[in-house]
């Protein structure tokens, strides 16, 4: 059987952290960006984590 192919689309969105938990980029970042403050802009570009209840699914995505 052939090797299984990580979902490209997942892995350009999605990165695992040390301990194993879900790292994502925040919206509103991409354009439009000159009606936005500085202070969200500044917020936006901070990283986050992946919703509790949607971090199975990811993972499974990224390993499949």
């Amino acid at each position: 059987m052939p090797k299984q192919k990580t979902r490209r689309g997942a892995a350009k969105r999605f990165r695992l952290t040390g301990k194993g938990k879900v790292r994502r980029r925040r919206a509103f970042k991409s354009h439009i960006l000159t009606k936005k403050s500085q202070k969200r802009k500044r917020r936006l570009r901070k990283g986050t984590l992946v919703a509790k209840a949607d971090e199975r699914r990811v993972k499974r995505v990224l390993s499949s």
